[in-house]
């Protein structure tokens, strides 16, 4: 497995080794033991998978609190995965990290607690799998603005189509303010 750092502490993206012939591919998305050794020592405790259409942003979701490591790969279509740092202490507090993610390249991104999570769907659908290190809790639920302008995320659509709840989001500051 190939393991890229990032501009973010402990974000990774992830590249499976496969294995293809005429009948197709073959990887492990995920091997306890491989992972432990690139440093990921996790329990993983619910998987998602979500399935979205062209231009639907969703994010930028997290769980307060004791916060929720996630592991997001794509299997239909193209996504663009992004990571927005959220940790007060962070020297990078407010940066993100983007990776289009595709079942073609087959990256994977490690996103451990104290981040944001979103993503736009690039492809006509686009189906999303994550594994998560906590149970969702709804009452732990919480988001920033996909758009706020401190943060800058460069998204790729045009006209994205959002749910209520993205729409609705606080801003940056006032998630800033709220855990000061």
């Amino acid at each position: 497995m190939q393991i890229e750092n990032t501009s973010l502490e402990g974000l990774l993206v992830l590249t499976p080794r496969t294995f293809e012939d005429d009948r197709g591919f073959f990887f492990e998305s995920y091997n306890e033991d491989r992972f432990r050794q690139a440093g990921i020592d996790r329990h993983w405790a619910q998987d998602n998978h979500a399935r979205s259409i062209k231009n639907t942003v969703r994010g930028l979701h997290f769980q307060r609190c004791k916060g929720q490591a996630k592991l997001v790969r794509c299997i239909l279509g193209r996504v663009w995965d992004v990571a927005v740092d959220i940790r007060p202490d962070s020297p990078t507090l407010g940066k993100w990290v983007g990776v289009e993610l595709t079942p073609e390249n087959k990256k994977m991104l490690y996103i451990p607690e104290g981040f944001a999570h979103g993503y736009a769907v690039l492809s006509d659908a686009a189906e999303t799998l994550y594994k998560c290190t906590t149970v969702y809790d709804p009452a732990l639920e919480d988001e920033v603005r996909w758009d706020d302008p401190e943060i800058g995320v460069k998204w790729p659509v045009d006209s994205p189509v959002l749910s209520r709840r993205d729409v609705e989001a606080r801003t940056f500051r006032d998630y800033l303010e709220s855990v000061r």
